[in-house]
């Protein structure tokens, strides 16, 4: 063969090489999918190096191998091949050569590198880096040349050129991937914005495109199925002074025009059929690079959920202002009879009126603390102080607490003798108990029964208060915990509400939660709430379950019942006796006594000689007829 031959021969494989090439490019620039491009990239690959297997690895930013795409293995072959943990020593060399690699003994290669598995029938081997601006994001894998040959010069040099390309190509895929992954999460952030979001066309002033509260806005307006373009046929427009204006005096339509940012114009937008909604629109233009602008974005913020909040502070200050005036007017009546030197007043008269004070301060002091409390609680700054304490302890005191404070209604205990001891703020969580039985109290006849029990739930403690009363309705129950309105209050017989969300503060404090259950009006309720036992918190029950109900430290604990209707009277007995160490139970008339006489069996009994409907004469005669 002469030497122009040659040249010739060689010219014509040259061309043809490259004519694959560019073949090759436009094949795999067809599509910015990056799962379609790594395929035809390595498929690809494969037909230019006449190669039975192909692969490609692409890196994550941290240089660990992120992407496997191959090529003429079966699905069994390729989940072979990556589960083996032979493989990694392997794939660490091939990824980590910094330039093109032959190889005509594959098997003798992994051998050398402790590769001892028949991971394929691998014999010859060519590889490549694939960089993209002198940065590697991976590496393309050809194995077994099908001739039967070793991979050539012309081989690894088409590879090469071809590695040069698709890392272009797969960069911009990554790019588009990224981009439309950046654009998706933004469409979704703003589809699902509480605030409407329109985006207008600057040249024409049409609408191309709008986020759901935008749809929820016009279907508040429209009540149906919204079109944006016919409502504003009839839209009329106020500004926040009452003053109408045109769509064309919309500041935002003056702005499309000046081409202006437009802050915080608080606008009333309403329908013929007295539909309308307050919303605050800002307005910015979208420039492009020369400094046009393209479009205008615009927000709707509704005002209807703010409106209502301050609604709600209005009333509620309203109702807390009435709540204290009324007892500070009863004060102020009695003060001024008492110091008027024209009524003379014999002691009994004096004597009234100075309980109606010391009555009324006490109602002002208990709103005036619940008032601080809620601030604490809003604040995140309610002092709790969880110590282990005795359930049956705590239902024991806020029953005695309500009886002594003027409860009429029996308080009904089913305590497990067995239950674990809790993590509790002793003081807190007898006004949380407390609160919910005078909240069940008020809303349930005095003939009905309050019910308390408690059962263990894995590391909570779960305690009950039970009424027989009017129900609650169930699209209130998840407003219940919330500082109510006057409106509401007076629903509830003057009740300000401020009980339950303190209640909620104060359980969620300790780490429980609080919730409420009905069956519907009429129907009664149940409120529950959950308290870490002491095993949550790394304690133990501090005395055996069957012995705390009789024992108190080292010695036994002396049961006390006190019977008497003058609820002071018997808040200061309650509280000598609790104070001396005996477990006291109070009582504010013979049926509650008989009661608790038969459930708890104290050991001794105090009784007023006046009772209601009989007196304790009677009463200690019926004891020891029943219990002798």
């Amino acid at each position: 063969m002469t030497e122009d031959n040659a040249i010739q021969k060689e010219n014509l494989a040259l061309r043809e090489r490259l004519s694959r090439l560019s073949e090759a490019s436009l094949r795999i620039n067809e599509s910015l999918d990056l799962d379609t491009v790594l395929s035809e990239v390595v498929d690809t690959a494969r037909t230019l190096a006449g190669a039975r297997y192909s692969g490609i690895t692409l890196f994550d930013d941290s240089g660990q191998i992120q992407t496997f795409v191959t090529s003429g293995l079966s699905e069994e072959e390729r989940l072979a091949l990556l589960g083996l943990p032979e493989a990694l020593p392997l794939f660490e060399f091939l990824s980590g050569y910094p330039s093109p690699l032959r190889l005509g003994d594959f098997d003798k290669q992994a051998r050398s590198l402790g590769v001892t598995a028949d991971l394929m029938p691998l014999t010859t081997y060519l590889g490549t880096p694939i960089r993209h601006r002198d940065v590697q994001m991976g590496n393309f894998y050809l194995a077994n040349k099908e001739d039967g040959r070793e991979f050539t010069d012309d081989d690894e040099e088409t590879l090469v050129m071809f590695a040069a390309q698709a890392a272009l190509v797969i960069s911009n895929a990554r790019r588009y991937r990224d981009e439309q992954q950046a654009r998706a999460h933004l469409e979704t952030v703003i589809d699902t914005s509480q605030v409407g979001v329109v985006v207008l066309d600057a040249r024409t002033g049409a609408l191309t495109s709008f986020n759901r509260e935008v749809v929820r806005i016009i279907e508040s307006l429209q009540g149906m199925t919204p079109s944006p373009g016919r409502i504003l046929e009839v839209l009329t427009v106020r500004r926040a002074d009452g003053t109408e204006i045109s769509l064309e005096e919309l500041p935002v339509v003056q702005a499309l025009g000046a081409a202006e940012t437009v802050r915080a114009e608080e606008v009333v937008l309403s329908v013929p059929d007295g539909r309308s909604v307050t919303v605050l629109i800002n307005a910015t233009p979208i420039r492009l690079e020369g400094g046009e602008v393209e479009s205008f974005v615009v927000t709707l913020q509704d005002m209807t959920p703010l409106q209502e909040t301050e609604r709600l502070r209005a009333e509620f200050l309203g109702m807390v202002s009435h709540e204290l005036r009324t007892p500070l007017t009863s004060v102020k009546g009695s003060v001024a009879t008492l110091l008027d030197p024209t009524e003379p007043l014999n002691q009994t008269e004096m004597r009234q009126f100075l309980q109606i004070i010391d009555s009324q301060t006490d109602r002002m002091r208990a709103l005036i603390r619940d008032l601080l409390d809620l601030a604490r609680i809003q604040t995140g700054a309610l002092p709790v102080s969880p110590d282990p304490a005795d359930v049956a302890a705590l239902v024991n005191d806020a029953r005695s607490n309500f009886m002594t404070s003027g409860g009429r209604h029996v308080i009904q205990m089913e305590i497990p003798p067995d239950l674990p001891w809790v993590m509790a703020d002793r003081d807190r969580m007898v006004q949380v108990l407390g609160n919910l039985m005078s909240n069940a109290a008020r809303h349930s006849p005095v003939t009905s029964p309050i019910s308390v029990s408690a059962t263990r739930e894995d590391v909570h403690v779960t305690v009950s208060v039970s009424d027989r009363g009017m129900g609650i309705p169930a699209d209130t129950l998840p407003q219940l915990f919330r500082k109510f309105s006057r409106s509401d209050a007076e629903d509830r017989g003057g009740d300000t509400g401020l009980g339950l969300a303190i209640c909620k503060g104060i359980v969620e404090a300790h780490g429980g939660r609080i919730w409420a259950e009905s069956d519907g009006p009429g129907l009664g309720a149940r409120f529950n709430l959950t308290i870490p036992t002491v095993e949550e918190a790394g304690f133990v029950t501090p005395v055996a379950p069957a012995a705390r109900s009789t024992r108190r430290g080292n010695r036994p604990v002396v049961r006390i019942l006190a019977v008497d209707d003058d609820p002071q009277a018997l808040r200061f007995v309650r509280e000598a006796l609790s104070n001396a160490d005996y477990l006291t139970y109070v009582a504010a008339n013979s049926e509650e006594a008989m009661r608790i006489l038969r459930d708890e069996r104290p050991e001794l009994v105090l009784l007023d000689l006046m009772l209601p409907g009989s007196d304790g004469i009677e009463l200690m005669q019926e004891i020891r007829e029943a219990f002798d």
